[in-house]
């Protein structure tokens, strides 16, 4: 399964009393590949050094250099298909891009995509992510 996750989604599911670490040990256990850009590389290591503990940013850049469920893709078009917070294109090209299964997030800013017909791209909450783990 092949997955772009926006990065408060990631955050959040970092944290060991967090109901959301599943995800986080679901890439862990090789569960699931993640789909990222060198921008979204870039996002996460910025939110992860404002909203995390110290060195945290650093573990986590360096397990997703190392892990091989990372799948480094590259944009090829830019859709602009989220107009409220255009920095939230770059989760959705890259969705586009990789083909990705799901791009999981909870940002109400994906609700703008979550019914256009071309380019599809299945947009999910993290609960939703969740369930979909607990049953594989």
């Amino acid at each position: 399964m092949r997955i772009v996750l926006d990065s408060n989604v990631l955050v959040a599911s970092l944290g060991m009393r967090s109901r959301l670490r599943p995800i986080w040990q679901a890439f862990i256990d090789g569960r699931y590949q993640l789909v990222v850009s060198e921008d979204i590389l870039k996002e996460y290591e910025e939110i992860l050094n404002e909203h995390s503990a110290p060195g945290t940013a650093a573990i986590v850049m360096e397990i997703f250099i190392e892990s091989p469920d990372v799948i480094a893709q590259k944009v090829y078009y830019n859709w602009n298909a989220i107009l409220t917070d255009p920095d939230d294109n770059k989760f959705f090209d890259i969705a586009v891009a990789a083909d990705a299964d799901y791009l999981v997030t909870n940002d109400k800013h994906f609700d703008a995509v979550k019914n256009i017909a071309f380019p599809k791209v299945n947009v999910i909450t993290a609960d939703d992510f969740l369930n979909l783990l607990g049953r594989s």
